[in-house]
């Protein structure tokens, strides 16, 4: 499998997991209604870890562009991959959101909440702040990136398992998995944690054209945000690790 395609299937795995457990959670007459906030990081923790799996040995599984970018930005990844990389992820997250649309389309069918319905896709503010919302975006992404940035170390750029590739997957499918559980269930009561733009952007648009019955708007003037916010905190993290001294 081609690192492009390791990206397609990963990411559309993790936004399969993801979008599929808040479905479950917030539409109407699903068998898991109402379980809540534990529930939905939970899926998306172990929607990481599938995706890491299957992904990570053959394009390091980087399953989101704020990796690629932090990646390169430190020089552990080639900045002439992270577009085909980035291509991939946005493709993967519209096949796994699409995906989970059309398991669930009889639930979405008796859900009346418009924003229930695009919550299954895409992230809104509890608190709809601005300056608020993109930094707690970016502090997301930061504890993201500095984590696996320090997962790669030094030692593993001089050891004989150069040919590996480096992403999620360096830091291991179970730890990335609580990784993201523990940013999930300490930092994303703002805004849903995003910390992945392709995560976010790629479904909004798959909510858009999809026919969903009154499903309301995409919230376009809040797309920015979950885009945006965990790019500056992947270069924030970045240049943090260079200077603190890799």
């Amino acid at each position: 499998m081609t690192p492009f395609a390791a990206e397609i299937l990963g990411t559309a795995l993790l936004l399969l997991m993801g979008a599929g457990v808040v479905a479950n959670v917030v539409l109407n007459e699903t068998k898991g209604f109402g379980g809540g906030w534990i529930v939905i990081t939970t899926g998306w923790a172990l929607g990481v870890f599938i995706g890491v799996v299957v992904a990570g040995p053959y394009s390091g599984a980087h399953l989101n562009p704020a990796v690629s970018i932090g990646l390169a930005l430190t020089g552990k990844f080639e900045w002439h991959s992270v577009p085909l990389y980035i291509l991939g992820q946005f493709i993967g997250a519209a096949l796994g959101a699409f995906t989970a649309w059309a398991l669930y389309k009889d639930h979405f069918k008796q859900t009346d909440d418009a924003d229930l319905k695009r919550a299954v896709f895409c992230t809104a503010p509890a608190i709809r702040n601005y300056t608020v919302n993109v930094l707690a975006e970016m502090v997301g992404t930061f504890v993201l990136i500095i984590v696996v940035l320090y997962s790669t170390g030094a030692e593993l750029h001089t050891s004989k398992e150069e040919h590996l590739p480096i992403g999620l997957g360096a830091l291991g499918a179970v730890p990335v998995a609580f990784l993201v559980w523990v940013i999930g269930l300490s930092l994303g009561g703002t805004t849903g944690y995003a910390i992945n733009p392709a995560r976010d952007l790629s479904p909004r648009i798959i909510h858009a054209l999809l026919p969903i019955k009154d499903k309301g708007g995409s919230d376009w003037s809040y797309a920015w945000i979950p885009v945006i916010g965990p790019l500056i905190g992947a270069s924030i993290a970045a240049y943090a690790y260079i200077w603190l001294g890799s």
